[in-house]
């Protein structure tokens, strides 16, 4: 591989880790809004329902969705499900109970540690020592980040996140424990597919199935479907697969600096010097775990995938 070959591909790496902490950071946001201009449930159902529709058309004409296997197809229902269902639900029932958007973003932040503690015995792969440092690096960034945004909701709300933090991290592990060669465009349909038909029955119970004519609602949802859904999740299993999983998980640390950014600008949250030191520290923190598994990358990216045990092939 030439030296111009790796450049590009590092460029086009690090573009793709600032969109996706962006996009993912984007879905607080949206969930937020949701809260606010209405039922969590009726945003959550035309979110998916538009993207499935777009999805399923794109495939269909793509032939995205030929010679799938049943055991591929059964694996990948269950990483939607807990994926985007799953997470997706719990952060939105988080921040329509009261937790701020920051605080919200820096529970789920703290999956970088567990998916680091379960990676070795679950996957096969061990972590490095200074990406251990990293990872407790950004834990103390986090809580800089968030520690004045806790809100008043009661302590078992807090439950709320940690869930949607489990759910992720059981989706990741259920797709990295068998090689997943599909195209990202077939792995986001059948995910989206399973949460539209979920969110149907669970809205058409609620009554929160027919949506409003607000234009805000529309846009909100459009805006969702598009970035947090979309940009984000391809991002995220797209990365997953090119710098492996402690990687991609603590680009997630930087999501709660920009999350807490966002919240302040946009709904008033608190956003203090302290919020400033703990956004330096959280970028610190991803750049030490980055760099301590880049040897790894790198070896992985010239030997044929048997050859080096990694958690993209694991």
């Amino acid at each position: 591989m030439t030296t111009q070959t790796c450049l590009l591909r590092s460029g086009v790496t690090i573009a793709a880790s600032a969109a996706f902490v962006l996009a993912w950071s984007s879905g607080f946001v949206a969930a937020k809004v949701a809260t606010v201009d209405g039922s969590m449930w009726t945003l959550l159902l035309w979110r998916y329902l538009l993207l499935a529709g777009v999805l399923v058309a794109v495939s269909l004409s793509t032939g995205a969705l030929r010679g799938l296997g049943r055991t591929a197809v059964r694996r990948q229902i269950a990483v939607g499900a807990f994926s985007q269902l799953g997470y997706v639900v719990f952060v939105y029932a988080s921040v329509a109970v009261g937790i701020s958007t920051g605080t919200t973003a820096l529970i789920d932040a703290v999956q970088p540690l567990v998916v680091a503690t379960l990676v070795g015995p679950l996957l096969g792969t061990r972590v490095r020592g200074a990406s251990w440092a990293g990872l407790a690096l950004g834990a103390v960034g986090v809580v800089l980040v968030v520690g004045s945004q806790i809100s008043s909701a009661p302590p078992v709300a807090y439950a709320l996140p940690a869930l949607a933090m489990a759910c992720l991290i059981a989706a990741t592990f259920i797709d990295r424990r068998h090689p997943n060669d599909l195209p990202i465009l077939a792995t986001l349909t059948i995910h989206v597919m399973v949460v539209a038909l979920a969110l149907t029955a669970i809205a058409v119970v609620t009554g929160d199935a027919t949506p409003p004519a607000s234009s805000t609602f529309w846009a909100t949802t459009a805006f969702a479907a598009a970035v947090p859904s979309l940009l984000a999740y391809g991002l995220y299993w797209w990365l997953i697969r090119r710098i492996g999983v402690t990687s991609l998980n603590a680009l997630l640390f930087a999501v709660a600096p920009t999350t807490a950014v966002a919240g302040a600008i946009a709904f008033g949250e608190p956003f203090t010097w302290i919020t400033a030191v703990g956004f330096g520290v959280s970028a610190v923190a991803v750049a030490v775990v980055l760099a301590a598994e880049r040897p790894r990358r790198a070896q992985a990216a010239v030997l044929p995938s048997r050859a080096v045990p990694s958690p993209i092939h694991r």
